[in-house]
């Protein structure tokens, strides 16, 4: 029982964490403005993501534009683009194979081959949260170059935005859930592949003999 109730626990996480790859996906905020000149008031930012740039102005009204051309683009930007969508695809798949195989489903009769397909659904959530995590560090790695470098000019620096930080949460509860579906299911293989065998005991006859019927 406590094995089911930890395997629904990391299914939960694993979907949270691809909602969050997916929010993470969609959002605009992957790089904003820096604000570091002496001015501090401000007349717009700017938003930069995987789909399309956004300018907010100060009172409050937002403009967006999607990409002209995908050929055009950065590669992070094309590598975050081709590896969100596939994580996307992925936690699907990992969804639909950990509800299978879960204890608490009758999709497929309980032994070691349901167990094995829990297994696997929750090594594709792992898989999720190592393709996931690969844009994210690129784009954070671009951001603090840029930022430190006395060649970029101040107007074109960039800081970390918010879908970077739900991404990161994402990725640790993709990678969390995955482990605990994949503990409690090996850990529940290991304990049904050791059945106890019960047998009679043994009493001599009367000839000093063992009888028969003892035998299992």
């Amino acid at each position: 029982m406590t094995s089911a109730a930890l395997e629904i626990l990391g299914l939960g996480l694993g979907i949270l964490g691809w909602v969050g790859v997916i929010l993470a996906c969609g959002l605009p905020m992957w790089q904003v403005s820096a604000f570091i000149d002496v001015n501090i008031v401000v007349a717009q930012t700017i938003w930069e993501g995987l789909w399309m740039n956004c300018v907010v102005q100060s009172t409050g009204q937002m403009q967006c534009k999607v990409y002209d051309s995908i050929l055009a683009l950065p590669p992070e930007v094309q590598a975050g683009r081709a590896l969100t969508v596939i994580v996307a695809l992925l936690g699907l798949v990992a969804l639909m194979v950990t509800v299978v195989g879960a204890q608490c489903t009758n999709c497929i009769r309980s032994g070691k081959m349901k167990s094995r397909i829990v297994i696997a659904g929750g090594a594709i959530y792992i898989l999720c949260g190592v393709l996931v995590l690969v844009p994210l560090c690129w784009f954070a790695n671009i951001v603090i170059s840029d930022f430190y470098d006395p060649t970029v000019p101040p107007s074109k620096k960039r800081e970390m935005g918010a879908a970077l930080y739900i991404g990161w949460a994402a990725t640790a509860l993709l990678l969390f859930g995955g482990c605990l579906i994949c503990c409690c299911s090996c850990s529940q293989r290991d304990e049904s592949s050791f059945p106890v065998k019960y047998s009679a005991p043994r009493r001599p006859t009367s000839n000093s003999e063992y009888d028969k019927k003892n035998y299992v």
